[in-house]
């Protein structure tokens, strides 16, 4: 059983940086990538970053391109995202999760999960 766990939300005045963690249990299991996806209330969950794991290049949403970075750290098994220059609009619970697709965007092509880290910018 493959667990992801997201750490590093937190409450953050517009124009802060937060860190996330996504740390897997499992040693190996079938990922090709591994994204970060957020979720606001009352709206439909929508993709952020996306890093191909043995590669390591990155994709993003335009939304975030040029101040969140996404990571990986092979040895520990965690993927990161750097989140700077919040703005309220960055609010959400933000959540990782693991493909067998490389170059996967869409929240359909990834099948396992984090629970979530709360993320809320205040103006």
């Amino acid at each position: 059983q493959v667990q992801l766990v997201e750490s590093g939300g937190g409450l953050v005045q517009a124009g802060g940086s937060l860190r996330l963690s996504c740390a897997a249990s499992a040693r190996t299991f079938s990922r090709n990538a591994m994204g970060w996806f957020r979720q606001a209330p009352g709206k439909e969950r929508e993709f952020v970053a996306r890093i191909r794991w043995v590669v390591g290049d990155t994709y993003y949403a335009d939304s975030v391109k040029g101040r969140f970075t996404i990571s990986r750290d092979n040895a520990k098994n965690t993927v990161y995202l750097q989140l700077n220059s919040l703005k309220p609009e960055d609010t959400a619970v933000y959540y990782c999760a693991s493909s067998q697709f490389s170059i996967a965007t869409s929240s359909r092509e990834y099948n396992y999960w984090g629970q979530g880290t709360q993320v809320t910018v205040s103006s």
